[in-house]
């Protein structure tokens, strides 16, 4: 048995650091699939529950009146895009909401965004929301009217258009991207700054 005091524990080599520059690239920012998967189901869940009351409680009725008026109930059917837009154009939006709704799935394998989940979570809950009317009510698939219910102020969309749950989703969830936008922060997780110029 060796008695040398040079072999002791206090005396092994240390550790070698793999990284002695720290030069190694860090880990990439966790996936935020999850996230938005979970965002998406409940707005579009919301959107539906909500139509299927106002179908049933609103339709044919008078608006409600809500918070001393700030808010009423009132049933419409739209041909048009969020907010009452573009009305006629049912088999083109119904297109373009497909679209949408494609493009999200197709580029949240690389979501690597708090922000941006929660964005593209809003609008493909709300574009799936009146994807569903415009399937599945009538007149018919791709030309079904979106259940719109909801106006601000006054009962008849006359100050602000009457709207329902999945336009309120894609328009905050819109607002979200543009801000990510902004900031320069990009869905991955990567942030574009631009380079200081030498003075």
């Amino acid at each position: 048995m060796s008695t040398d005091p040079n072999t002791g524990p206090e005396h092994r080599a240390a550790p070698v650091d793999p990284d002695p520059g720290g030069t190694a690239e860090p880990p990439p920012p966790k996936s935020r699939v999850a996230l938005l998967a979970a965002i998406a189901p409940v707005v579009l869940a919301l959107d539906v529950a909500t139509k299927v009351v106002a179908v049933e409680q609103l339709e044919g009725r008078e608006p409600v009146e809500l918070l001393g008026g700030l808010v009423y109930l009132s049933f419409l059917r739209n041909s048009g895009a969020a907010f009452g837009l573009a009305e006629g154009w049912t088999v083109i939006l119904a297109l373009i909401a497909v679209g949408v709704v494609g493009f999200i799935l197709w580029i949240a394998r690389k979501l690597r965004s708090v922000g941006w989940a929660v964005g593209l979570g809003l609008v493909l809950g709300g574009a799936a929301g009146n994807l569903v009317d415009r399937l599945f009510r009538s007149p018919g698939p791709l030309r079904g009217h979106v259940v719109d219910f909801i106006s601000v102020v006054e009962p008849y969309g006359t100050f602000f258009p009457v709207f329902n749950i999945a336009d309120s989703g894609i328009c905050v969830g819109g607002a979200i991207i543009v801000i990510m936008a902004a900031l320069q922060r990009d869905y991955d997780g990567t942030r574009h700054v631009k380079p200081v110029e030498d003075a």
